[in-house]
């Protein structure tokens, strides 16, 4: 290894990308040492469920394509998201001999950039809980305590890249899944608007107005590049976005003009109350935001969060209900009580009935909840709020296994998250401290549909004038 190699754990996607391009590594030293540190630390945190270690180091040799982030290695969420000759299997049992025919359009643009696929990250069984514990491939661990969970759904992914595994990893968010286990990790978390990544070739049917797909990632500047990478629109899609003003790469490293920054830290007297240690980080964070020159005012939250949690709901349930219905019909049989962990059981049931009147009631609340947003960003440009209304729970205490735990322990942790998948709206969560148990801690920080580019300029100016530590 050389000289140059010993400092990758420390560095980020876009400064790997940059040594290559000046020759201080091999693109196979980057996949190389990536290799060797999912086999060293992966018995420990359970993060990679299924790798190609042959066919990456293969394809470097053949001769990677020149794109942004060429060399750079990747770990793909087992979710939603299809690699050629990998199980696909949502950390279901019902699906653990999935095997897709060919990459999903975002690997492939991944491809494309000159990154290079590893493996598959742990998911709980259909990003159904916010921490990733599936009966399937067992839990993930918190690189920071391993008795404490990494988050969902996309905690393997997290997990991996907190511990310097690879730099960034595909996330999916469809209620709080990317910003939750980047909160908990210590990572850059963004959930792009409605319609800016696709997910084709799969369709997202009724879940398209609350799931996206991106990434988590250690620094701004590398959530920004991926952006980039995968933001442009496959032609006949019927979810659009606008198009931004220049490259997320460019906002992210251009300051913004002096904003106004509306600051809520709780939820109400009724939902879930947020840690004072949580608040703490959000309210330093608000007034580093005032020392740069923006004006921040405290504000209510617009909106009902348990009420949309729950009105919201059938948008994600139904789609994974027909996802176990079409996988079914494929098999040609009956559910088996041991397809299914019992949680996810009890949701096929009840989502396999749910009238259709129901679904239409979804996106009625969702379309509520966006107007009720555009009135504050008619005169506030970015929401600042926790992540997480709570540290990390301990692995176990969100067991899908035990329905009446998920049920009411589940929906503190999307609490502060989930509004933005309702409405479309981007989010993102920056590490800005620690609890008192010494964990990470995650602000977010939301703005109006199609304004991702604000918030990555915001989060890069948070970033410049507080840099944050990654685990590695």
């Amino acid at each position: 290894m050389t000289d140059s190699a010993t400092r990758l754990p420390d560095t980020d996607a876009t400064g790997m990308a940059a040594m290559v391009r000046e020759g201080e590594v091999s693109a196979r030293e980057l996949v190389e040492t990536a290799i060797a540190r999912i086999e060293q630390m992966n018995p420990e945190f359970n993060a990679v469920v299924a790798t190609r270690f042959e066919e990456a180091l293969a394809e470097v040799d053949a001769g990677l394509p020149q794109g942004p982030l060429t060399g750079v290695p990747v770990l793909i969420k087992d979710l939603n998201m299809a690699v050629k000759g990998l199980p696909s299997t949502h950390g279901s049992r019902l699906f653990a001999e999935n095997m897709p025919a060919d990459d999903a359009e975002l690997v492939a643009r991944y491809k494309r950039a000159g990154m290079v696929v590893l493996g598959m990250s742990n998911s709980p069984e259909f990003g159904l809980s916010p921490s990733t514990e599936p009966a399937l491939h067992g839990p993930t661990r918190n690189p920071r305590n391993l008795d404490r969970s990494a988050g969902g759904s996309s905690g393997g992914s997290a997990a991996a890249v907190a511990a310097g595994m690879v730099p960034v990893a595909h996330a999916s968010d469809g209620g709080g899944s990317i910003r939750i286990p980047a909160s908990i990790n210590g990572l850059v978390g963004l959930k792009p608007s409605r319609g800016r990544v696709s997910s084709f070739p799969v369709p997202s049917t009724l879940s398209a107005p609350a799931s996206v797909h991106h990434a988590v990632t250690t620094s701004v500047r590398d959530s920004a590049v991926l952006l980039d990478i995968s933001a442009s629109r496959v032609l006949g899609t019927v979810i659009g976005i606008q198009e931004p003003s220049m490259s997320f790469t460019e906002h992210a490293a251009t300051p913004p003009r002096p904003l106004r920054i509306a600051v809520a830290t709780s939820l109400g007297e009724s939902a879930v109350q947020t840690q004072a240690d949580i608040v703490e980080v959000v309210e330093q964070t608000a007034k580093l935001c005032e020392s740069l020159g923006h004006t921040v005012v405290p504000v209510p939250v617009p909106h009902d969060a348990a009420g949309l949690q729950t009105q919201t709901a059938p948008l994600m349930g139904v789609a994974f209900a027909a996802s176990v219905q079409a996988r079914l019909a494929q098999l040609g049989r009956e559910l088996a009580d041991d397809d299914l962990e019992p949680f996810s059981r009890i949701l096929f049931e009840h989502y396999s009935a749910l009238p259709a009147t129901q679904l239409t009631a979804a996106l009625v609340a969702c379309q509520q909840a966006g107007w009720q947003f555009g009135r504050l960003f008619a005169e506030y440009d970015v929401i600042l709020t926790p992540t997480l209304a709570a540290s990390p729970p301990e692995l176990g205490v969100l067991d899908p296994t035990n329905p009446e735990a998920m049920y009411t322990r589940a929906g503190t942790y999307a609490a502060w998250t989930q509004v933005f998948n309702a409405t479309g709206m981007p989010a993102i969560s920056l590490p800005m401290g620690t609890d008192g148990l010494g964990l990470p801690v995650g602000v977010q920080l939301g703005a109006d549909l199609g304004q991702e580019g604000l918030l990555l300029s915001l989060a890069g100016q948070l970033e410049a004038a507080a840099p944050w530590q990654r685990l590695a």
